[in-house]
């Protein structure tokens, strides 16, 4: 699944947020999550546990991998509880 899009259009903030989608920043990826949609299926705890642990407040910290990793994670998610928005490099 293509965590930048949503309903096959590339997300954005007011939606993700409007949908009840939460979000986490880091300095070159922001990190949505929708509890409501999560399935537990856990590919991004074991995709990579130091972005995602549930344990952690906050559970997500975008920074602890590198934005392409952090996509790849958030692709393999099959409920779409994840989505990211990729941030311009300046």
């Amino acid at each position: 699944m293509d965590g930048s899009k949503l309903n096959d259009k590339p997300v954005t903030e007011t939606e993700l947020l409007a949908q009840g989608y939460r979000k986490y920043s880091g300095e070159g990826i922001d990190i949505f999550y929708n509890k409501d949609v999560c399935a537990h299926i856990g590919n991004c705890v074991r995709g990579n546990g130091e972005v995602f642990e549930v344990g952690r407040r906050p559970w997500i910290i975008a920074d602890n991998g590198s934005v392409e990793n952090d996509i790849e994670v958030i692709n393999t998610c099959p409920s779409g509880a994840l989505k990211y928005i990729r941030k311009e490099v300046k």
